[in-house]
């Protein structure tokens, strides 16, 4: 009999997919650097990495998609927060880097 339903599942089941989802996720995060670290050595200085109105732009935009899909924005707004300030500071680091090396 298949399951059908999260209610259905055991928890062996829950924990399989929620593995399965944190793999995807961590993958996800390792493109989303590749491109953040591009786009920080193309930044002319600190402030342009730091970007505090790009921040409140990335923010209104995923609680709107967070909202769309039936996630919670409060926590999917926690998330990216947490996200950004340490995708800032890696990318400071490669800003940084590249102006000396540059």
């Amino acid at each position: 009999m298949e399951r059908t339903t999260v209610q259905e599942t055991t928890i062996e089941e829950v924990r399989a997919n929620i593995d399965a989802l944190d793999r995807r996720i961590v993958e996800l995060i390792a493109e989303r650097q590749t491109w953040l670290v591009a786009a920080g050595s193309l930044k002319k200085d600190e402030d342009a990495v730091r970007a505090p109105a790009k921040v409140e732009q990335v923010i209104s935009k995923v609680r709107g998609l967070a909202e769309a899909s039936g996630a919670s924005a409060e926590v999917v707004e926690r998330t990216y927060r947490a996200l950004i300030t340490a995708f800032i500071g890696l990318e400071l680091d490669h800003h940084r880097t590249d102006r000396v090396q540059g």
